[in-house]
């Protein structure tokens, strides 16, 4: 995890060091090896680093041989070692062995649509001198952030809202539609934020601004070729096995340590084990376990971090830790958070840093790709009750499928109908399986002070 802070002033002007250091200084805890920054007619770039690959040549921003591309770069193109072999055979040289000079080159090679080679996730901002454009881009499902907004002929970018806000001429202001959204998705949808005239540049995105205009469009979608089916189980495992093994094996292409997340659940298991497959040894996983038996998993690692010999580290948490770290989270997130989740983990990361790991393998999107979360079983539920919407009993397996839930238990037949949407004429909203959550969430607004709620009156986050 770097940090990458950029101002670009297409009137010429000159861009002052002195702006952009306080920007940088707001990303140290991004990048705690090293900081850098580049100020030319126009432009100014800056960069918090952690070193990952080539820990000695990688400094930031960089430039290609001739100084007319610079970039400043957070993230890591997994591919780099291939892509830096076709574009050597065309004739470009290397001064580094990190990924982020493959970037340039690529770039003077393919220009803006060089992005589309690319496989990792990434945030930067490339500066073309000659052409005097800049060049936003973000990988593909949005892993890494990246913010902007625009100041008085100026646009400024950011990993994160705290840098932009470094800069004096930003105002600080809430903006009640990003703020609805939130309370209603649990996150904004790009470019919205819950700041005014703050931006986040969407998932698949690059932005491109210069002295012809400014450009904003997609270089990828997500698709789905419902054709497609394995005609054996068999055939589908071993093919997803396969991709498994081969998305380990590129993460695993760094110059310093890299451990795994146990959770105790399969998807973190299912990593930590191909991370050992691939590093030919055990590896040191870390976990959290908690005080409180209703939520801990401690047995389920244990065992696992038996089975692959791993160096297992655990970071035992108590409600009141939770409470306290709290804080610091909603400051990193940089907005207002409808769940403690992210706080258990907050201290396990703290707990890699203490042990000197910059790099960790998680399960983390599984539950998404592969249909884990209980909320597809809900979707299948809800489909079966709307075949007969007046049956007093199929509305009780909800029971059954959240038995967690103490709330839910005592609930009948007709609420739980009504909660979970269970109506025929319901079942063809585009929104079906979120939209319980998403009303629900909704509700919350109610909340929100007088003059906030004035402001939505008219605004459905969900059209």
């Amino acid at each position: 995890m770097c940090g990458i802070v950029g101002i670009v002033d297409f009137r010429g002007g000159p861009v002052s060091g002195q702006l952009l250091a306080p920007m940088v200084a707001a990303l140290r805890h991004r990048g705690p090896d090293e900081q850098g920054l580049s100020t030319g007619r126009g432009v100014g770039l800056g960069h918090t680093r952690l070193s990952i690959v080539d820990l000695e040549g990688g400094r930031q921003p960089m430039a290609n041989e001739d100084g007319s591309v610079w970039v400043t770069f957070n993230g890591e193109i997994y591919n780099h070692m291939e892509l830096r072999r076709d574009l050597e055979a065309k004739g470009h040289r290397f001064a580094t062995r990190c990924d982020t000079e493959v970037i340039v080159h690529a770039y003077e090679q393919y220009g803006e649509r060089c992005v589309e080679r690319f496989n990792g996730q990434w945030a930067f901002g490339l500066w073309d001198t000659r052409r005097r454009r800049l060049l936003l881009s973000r990988d593909r499902l949005g892993i890494r952030p990246l913010y902007y907004t625009a100041v008085h002929g100026q646009l400024l970018f950011a990993s994160e809202v705290k840098a932009l806000l470094a800069h004096p001429e930003v105002i600080t202001a809430i903006d009640p539609r990003g703020l609805a959204q939130l309370f209603t998705f649990w996150a904004t949808r790009p470019p919205r934020t819950v700041f005014q005239g703050i931006e986040e540049l969407p998932p698949a995105t690059n932005l491109v601004v210069g002295p012809a205009g400014r450009q904003t469009y997609r270089y990828w979608q997500l698709d789905y070729d419902p054709g497609r089916v394995w005609l054996d189980a068999t055939d589908g495992a071993e093919e997803l096995c396969a991709l498994l093994a081969d998305a380990t094996r590129l993460r695993l292409r760094a110059d310093v340590p890299v451990g795994v997340y146990l959770s105790g659940g399969l998807d973190s298991a299912v990593t930590a084990a191909l991370t050992r497959r691939c590093q030919g040894r055990p590896p040191h996983a870390f976990s959290v376990a908690f005080e409180d038996p209703e939520f801990d998993e401690s047995r389920y690692q244990q065992l696992m971090a038996r089975h692959l010999e791993a160096e297992h580290h655990t970071k035992c948490i108590t409600a009141e830790q939770i409470g306290q770290v709290f804080p610091h989270v909603v400051r990193h997130a940089e907005r207002p958070m409808l769940r403690t989740a992210p706080a258990p983990l907050y201290l396990l990361s703290r707990l890699v840093h203490e042990l000197r790991y910059k790099v960790v393998l998680t399960g983390e999107g599984a539950d998404e790709v592969l249909g884990g979360y209980d909320l597809f079983k809900e979707v299948k539920v809800r489909r079966f009750c709307a075949r007969q919407p007046d049956s007093a009993t199929r509305p009780l397996l909800f029971k059954r499928l959240y038995p967690y839930m103490p709330n839910l238990q005592g609930q009948s037949a007709a609420y739980l109908a009504a909660f979970f949407r269970t109506r025929p004429h319901q079942l063809e909203d585009p929104l079906f399986s979120h939209m319980p959550r998403w009303e629900l969430g909704g509700r919350l607004r109610r909340f929100f002070a007088a003059e906030v709620r004035n402001e939505l009156a008219c605004y459905d986050p969900c059209e």
